[in-house]
């Protein structure tokens, strides 16, 4: 991954990183369960990717939830219309 100068930010005692593109890295713990989900559903489609996954998956989560932000409303449609196998 290409180095960038990176500005570190402390909110509430966590470390976040300014990514340039108004882009933020994040690191969470998940189930089990969801990893294997999540990385079974990647490797069968490739036009997705685990952070095209999250991205979709947040997106879809704030606008059921009365998000009325534009991107993230944007962000959600893209992925509806956006061609996956189902498994």
């Amino acid at each position: 991954m290409d180095q960038i100068n990176q500005t570190n930010l402390t909110y509430k005692n966590k470390k976040l990183v300014e990514c340039p593109s108004n882009k933020v890295s994040l690191e969470t713990e998940l189930s089990e369960t969801l990893y294997n989900t999540m990385k079974d559903f990647v490797l069968s489609n490739p036009t997705w990717d685990q952070y095209k996954l999250i991205n979709s998956a947040l997106a879809t989560f704030l606008v059921q939830n009365g998000c009325t932000d534009n991107s993230v409303s944007e962000i959600y449609l893209n992925q509806l219309f956006t061609p996956s196998k189902s498994f």
